[in-house]
Order: structure tokens, then C-alpha cells, then sequence
């Protein structure tokens, strides 16, 4: 009976397409994370690596699917040395080792990217998010961990299997790197490759090592800014719930982002015809959220959420034609500046429902002076307020 002596060219193709991309993706990716990023030229620059990195991994992930099955489902020739048992189950054990983090490494990144807000798109067509992957700054966290863990138990698996690859090659001078390689090949008939039960348990073993690996690093984010804690405020209506969000874009992208925790001490007569009341709202920087910006954002040359821990914004309320407007004071970073926030308001009894939306400039409060121009963040910050308050009986 003949046994295939080779490999077929679809597997060759496939086999050497993966090798370029994996060679490609794992320097862009360490060159990227080390690279500062503290001037526009040096963001924009970081940001294009991410991206392409990124692409490049989505690619190898179905690159990488397809060779799978393609292996599964098509004979391929044995092993030239089945007599050295052992030689031959640590080279499957590699093996299956490498498919999966072949699948893994780069599935993990591209859930980490779509359950994060903002920062070095993926360049395809179609759209930055997956299904069932909700914008979740734990989740991106989880499997950001899940990613490096399996990036590291992939570049291991690669590394031992080209010294494998290598040793039969220099060492055994045998047929074996041949094989994968095109144009016509003698190589001896070594019969059907049978894969030992053993080989994919023990891969499967160390794949479930590396996740609890990854589980134990998914700690808190280290040198998180604390958010200053807020005091209790007098208030003639208190807010029962709200939030107090921003928009910035970045790469001519939204990315959105949220303050946890604000206090608002507000006096308001809805039957008055014009001066309808008072507003103070004070914010605690550092609980701000903003996608895989966030650290960024708390930087020195951004929020400075070290040295300025707060904002504040007083304002007095007027009755307007249209419905009512907060033109008062926004304090940040030590900078006050006039801030018009219009905003509408529904009375049901003691309860007031409000929206308001109003647009910063960033430049104003020194925020992002390394970034000077629009290229990599726009000037303008859309600040989008809403809540919920009941008046005291």
C-alpha cells in the first residue's frame, strides 16, 4: 500500500503562511508594548503596530483553523524515527501544543480588543466588536492575561519545535524539514502518522496550566490611580442614580468613557420663572473609566489624577424658553473656565429627571498638550450628564 511521503502542497502552503505570520506578529507585538507614547508622532506610530498586530492575528487565527482541519481531515506521513518513543511523543506533544496556541493566542487578543473601547483598530470591514463580548474593562483585563500567557506558551512551543526541526535537519540529516518543503522530495515511506492518545492529553494539560496561570496573573491593574474619596453633600434634592460620561474621539474614533463617582449638591424651585436654583457638582478623577485608555487618561499630561484628585463645577440654574441651562464654573486641574450645560428636565411630584450635554475643550485645562494637533485626539470632549433626583420632604 503507498503512504504519502510527503506533504501536500496545500499543507506546505499552509504550514509556511502561519510560520510567516506568528514571525511577523510576535516582534510587532513586544515592539508596540515597549514603545512610549508620550508625543503624537510617538502614539500614532504605537497605535499603527497595535493595529497591525492585531490584523495579523485575526488572520493567523483563521489561518490556523483551516490548517487544523485541513491536518484532521488529510493523511499525512509518519515519523522517520518511530523507534525513539520518546523523541517522537515530545514532538507531538509540541506539536498539538502549538495548534493550540495558534487558536487561543490570538482569540484571546481579539476578545480583549472587542470588549475594550478605543485604541488601534483592527483593519478589516467588519466592525470592532464579537458577539457575546460586551465592552467590559474585566473581561478586556481577563483575557488581556489569557493572551499574554498563551503568547509566551506559544513562542515556547515555536522555539522548541524549530530547535526540532533543526536537530533532525543538522544533526539526524533526514528528510524532515524536506518534506514540508516544495518541489519534488525523496523521503523514505514511514507510513501513516498515527498521533499517540497521549500527545494531545498532555497538550491539553499544559493549555489548562497556562489558563489558570492566567486566572491567578488576572489581578487588579497595578499603580491604578485611587479615586478620591467624596464626601456625603447637603442637598435640597438628592440624586438616586445618573451618570457622567464623556466622549472623546481618538483616531477619528469615539471612544467613551464614565466618572463613578460624583456627588451633586443641587437647590431647585421647578415654579420659579427664571433663577430656578443652584448646582455643585464635584467628580473624582481617578474613578474615571475610559476604555484601554484609562491609564493614559490619568497620566500627568492628561487628568494629572495624582495631583488634582477632583473637579468641580458650580453653577447657577435658569429657566430658558427652550427648558433650562448651568451656566457656571468647571475647576480642572487647578484651571477655571465658563461652562454652559443646557439641559432638560421632567417633573413627575418630587421626582426630576434630567439630560444634559455640553462640549470641552481639552486644550482649556491643559489636557493632552503633547498632543497639539487633532491628529491623534481631537480637541473637543462631549460631556453627557444624566439623573434622577427626588426632592427632600
Amino acid at each position: 500500500m503507498t503512504h504519502p511521503t510527503t506533504y501536500g502542497t496545500v499543507t506546505k502552503v499552509l504550514h509556511w503562511l502561519t510560520a510567516a505570520l506568528i514571525l511577523t506578529i510576535i516582534p510587532l507585538g513586544i515592539i508596540a508594548s515597549d514603545m512610549a507614547y508620550d508625543t503624537n508622532e510617538a502614539l500614532a506610530q504605537k497605535a499603527q503596530l497595535f493595529t497591525i498586530h492585531k490584523t495579523l492575528g485575526v488572520a493567523v487565527f483563521f489561518v490556523a483553523l483551516a490548517r487544523i482541519i485541513w491536518a484532521l481531515s488529510h493523511p499525512k506521513p509518519g515519523p522517520l524515527h518511530p523507534e525513539r518513543r520518546a523523541e517522537t511523543l515530545l514532538a507531538e506533544v509540541i506539536h498539538w501544543l502549538l495548534y493550540a496556541a495558534l487558536v487561543i493566542t490570538p482569540l484571546t487578543g481579539w476578545i480583549s480588543h472587542a470588549a475594550t473601547t478605543g485604541f488601534a483598530p483592527i483593519w478589516w470591514p467588519f466592525g470592532q466588536s464579537l458577539p457575546f463580548v460586551s465592552k467590559s474593562d474585566a473581561t478586556a483585563h481577563l483575557f488581556d492575561s489569557l493572551h499574554w500567557v498563551f503568547g509566551k506558551v506559544m513562542i515556547g512551543a515555536l522555539l522548541l519545535h524549530i530547535a526540532g526541526a533543526l536537530k533532525h535537519h543538522i544533526i539526524d540529516r533526514d528528510a524532515t524539514i524536506r518534506r514540508m518543503w516544495f518541489g519534488k522530495t525523496v523521503a523514505p515511506d514511514a507510513g501513516y502518522h498515527r498521533t499517540p492518545i497521549a500527545a494531545p492529553l498532555l497538550a491539553a494539560a499544559i493549555v489548562a496550566i497556562g489558563a489558570l496561570t492566567a486566572f491567578a496573573l488576572n489581578g487588579p491593574a497595578e499603580d491604578a490611580p485611587q479615586a478620591a474619596a467624596l464626601d456625603q453633600v447637603a442637598s435640597d434634592w438628592t440624586v438616586q442614580d445618573g451618570s457622567l460620561a464623556i466622549t472623546v474621539t481618538q483616531f477619528g474614533k469615539p471612544v467613551q468613557g464614565s466618572f463613578a463617582d460624583w456627588t451633586a449638591a443641587i437647590t431647585f424651585d421647578p415654579d420659579a420663572d427664571t433663577d430656578a436654583g443652584q448646582v455643585e457638582v464635584t467628580i473624582a478623577i481617578g474613578s474615571l473609566t475610559l476604555g484601554s485608555v484609562t491609564d493614559q487618561a490619568m497620566g500627568a499630561d492628561f487628568f494629572n489624577a495624582e495631583s488634582f484628585p477632583t473637579a468641580t463645577f458650580t453653577a447657577p440654574i435658569t429657566k430658558t424658553a427652550d427648558g433650562y441651562v448651568a451656566d457656571g464654573t468647571l475647576t480642572l486641574k487647578d484651571t477655571a473656565a465658563p461652562v454652559t450645560l443646557p439641559f432638560t428636565l421632567t417633573l413627575d411630584g418630587n421626582t426630576a429627571t434630567m439630560q444634559g450635554s455640553t462640549t470641552l475643550n481639552r486644550q482649556t485645562y491643559a489636557i493632552g498638550d503633547s498632543m497639539n494637533d487633532e491628529t491623534n485626539l481631537a480637541f473637543d470632549v462631549t460631556v453627557d450628564i444624566a439623573l434622577t433626583a427626588t426632592r427632600a420632604e
